[in-house]
């Protein structure tokens, strides 16, 4: 039987101001009116996360925008801890940049993985400032097919937007794409916006921000796929 109450963990520090924290908590209600559950959405700033927080107690992770994030660590404490324990998981923008940062440090075992933001001259900043900065920009991705959010969508080409100005460093990319983590969008120029790893029920990123079609009334198909995974995972 399918879990009727989902308890969702959203990693990021709250802002009543940011958009996409306005938008979040609406994406997921509306998917789950849509899938005939009960959602339970619970923010995690990301300076209460420690390796001592209890995470178990959620079927679901989103890492949402708005960083950087008052702890680094703390987030990708919280990412790590889906990833590992195949929960399902989704990154919007910072927690698109996040999930990489997690991965190539803990997967890869690139400890001195940096974000380009935070630590702008490190050697290995996975992270770094995009050519050109996506405030308020809208543009069609293309989707990789057979992939988790191309089923999502039901399309191999959508129409999104983004408020950021950072993204995976192209120096790096060859070799953080070589195992399970994945490319699976890249924008009209074709640069990466999308990512899903390979070996886990349900763990995509996006660095655009799928969330904001809430707010028009639109349920975002990446938080019915979200819910949908937390379904079967908790089944």
């Amino acid at each position: 039987m399918k879990a009727k109450h989902l308890h969702l963990a959203l990693i990021g520090d709250y802002n009543p101001d940011v958009i996409a924290h306005q938008a979040i908590p609406v994406a997921l209600q509306q998917a789950a009116d849509r899938l005939g559950v009960q959602v339970h959405p619970q923010w995690l700033d990301t300076d209460t996360l420690t390796a001592g927080t209890q995470l178990h107690r959620f079927d679901g992770f989103w890492c949402v925008p708005a960083s950087p994030y008052r702890d680094t660590e703390g987030a990708l404490h919280a990412i790590r801890f889906a990833r590992e324990q195949r929960r399902p998981f989704l990154g919007t923008c910072g927690g698109f940049q996040h999930a990489v940062l997690e991965y190539a440090r803990n997967v890869l075992g690139w400890a001195d993985a940096e974000h380009g933001e935070l630590a702008p001259h490190a050697a290995r900043a996975v992270i770094t400032p995009l050519s050109c900065s996506l405030v308020e920009a809208t543009d069609t991705v293309r989707l990789a097919s057979y992939t988790r959010i191309a089923d999502a969508y039901g399309q191999l080409e959508i129409e999104e937007g983004y408020r950021c100005r950072y993204g995976v460093n192209p120096a790096f990319a060859q070799a953080l794409f070589e195992g399970n983590l994945i490319p699976t969008g890249h924008d009209s120029a074709g640069d990466l916006r999308a990512v899903e790893l390979l070996d886990h029920p349900f763990f995509v990123a996006t660095l655009f921000q799928p969330e904001r079609g809430a707010l028009k009334g639109t349920p975002p198909p990446l938080a019915l796929a979200l819910l949908k995974a937390c379904q079967a995972v908790s089944a």
